[in-house]
């Protein structure tokens, strides 16, 4: 992992996520000594806009990492436009 790399974080890489989330990090701090596998990530959590909403440090198992694209936003829901009926057009 690298500096602007967006990883999903599940269950597979800690318990702790039984929600999942996205995140941007910002780098692994190797000078933390973890157990064989593990890593600990400083990181910018990501809502559903990709806009960052905390910084976390997070300790994770870097096999269960999974590197993504930003999270897509939701689609807007395209609105109609009425159709008058009848209507004259004079030009």
């Amino acid at each position: 992992m690298k500096a602007g790399d967006v990883v999903y974080l599940t269950t597979a890489a800690s318990v702790q996520f039984l929600r999942p989330i996205f995140v941007r990090v910002i780098r692994e701090l190797p000078e933390l000594h973890t157990y064989h596998g593990w890593v600990w990530i400083e990181g910018y959590e990501l809502n559903a806009a990709g806009d960052a909403v905390a910084r976390r440090e997070l300790y994770v198992l870097r096999a269960g990492v999974r590197l993504r694209a930003l999270p897509t936003p939701p689609a807007k829901r395209a609105t109609r436009r009425s159709v008058r009926r009848g209507a004259v057009r004079v030009g």
